[in-house]
């Protein structure tokens, strides 16, 4: 029986009740089929992931890039995908309603609007706006069932200000975020004092290279766990040393440690 929509944005909610899962970050049709072949149970697009994918720095795409992605990996897997939606691809509340709305039109289960600005001697909209950035959006998405992820960036534009970040993202949660994020938490008690602040919305923890495991993320309370461009770097990884080493030494042995091609094609067959 195909899975719709509805049955993807029902399942994604369920998801968000108890327990803790990992939402892993594909980067393109062929690596988020992977990820359901391994059992994951809900995906996440990536931003920096999609964008390299096209020879694209990070938060250089557009949204109508982004829209032709997100409704790709929605067609591609039964799962429910989680969109990374940036800024929402405007500034003003009306800009950022329209473009959620769009997305909402791709089969997406779950879509995320951060409150960064891109300027680096301003990174953060004012509070006001940002909230009513997320009010919009909350207002698009409907009775649709898409799920709203509020992210505050502060941590990952230098403004390491706890206080900050647990009144955006309450302010978030009233404004009808059903799922607060706040990339770039590191300790152990600045993710439970948030985790603690939100409740009982479920939070999103970004793990990259090291941090906590699923289990010790559970015990403090995190819902989800998502990785960001993790997956896409690491692919990335052994793409430019293979290449690299042609380049540089006329060599070929990094090669040898590329993922079968059997596999591959028996996993997509």
């Amino acid at each position: 029986m195909p899975v719709t929509t509805a049955d993807k944005r029902a399942a994604f909610r369920k998801m968000h009740e108890s327990g803790c899962f990992i939402l892993p970050n594909p980067f393109d049709v062929g690596s988020a089929k992977a990820l359901q072949h391994l059992g994951f149970k809900a995906l996440a697009s990536s931003s920096a992931g999609f964008a390299w994918t096209i020879g694209r720095a990070d938060s250089r795409v557009t949204v109508d890039d982004v829209c032709q992605h997100l409704a790709a990996l929605c067609r591609a897997v039964d799962l429910p995908v989680n969109a990374d939606f940036e800024g929402g691809f405007a500034v003003q509340p009306e800009g950022v309603a329209a473009n959620v709305a769009r997305a909402v039109q791709t089969g997406v289960a779950g879509l995320s609007i951060e409150d960064s600005t891109g300027d680096k001697d301003k990174p953060l909209y004012d509070r006001a706006l940002a909230v009513e950035r997320i009010k919009a959006a909350r207002t698009a998405i409907g009775d649709s069932g898409t799920l709203l992820v509020g992210r505050c960036e502060a941590y990952l534009w230098g403004v390491a200000d706890l206080k900050l970040v647990i009144d955006r993202l309450t302010a978030y949660a009233e404004a009808g975020a059903d799922c607060l994020y706040a990339p770039g938490l590191k300790t152990r008690e600045d993710i439970a004092a948030v985790v603690k602040a939100v409740a009982p919305r479920p939070f999103n923890l970004l793990i990259g290279a090291s941090g906590l495991s699923l289990a010790e993320a559970a015990d403090l309370g995190v819902r989800r766990i998502s990785v960001g461009g993790s997956l896409a770097r690491s692919a990335w990884a052994g793409f430019m040393r293979a290449a690299k080493e042609m380049a540089e030494k006329g060599t070929f042995a990094e090669l040898a440690s590329g993922y079968p091609g059997a596999e591959l094609n028996k996993m997509f067959g």
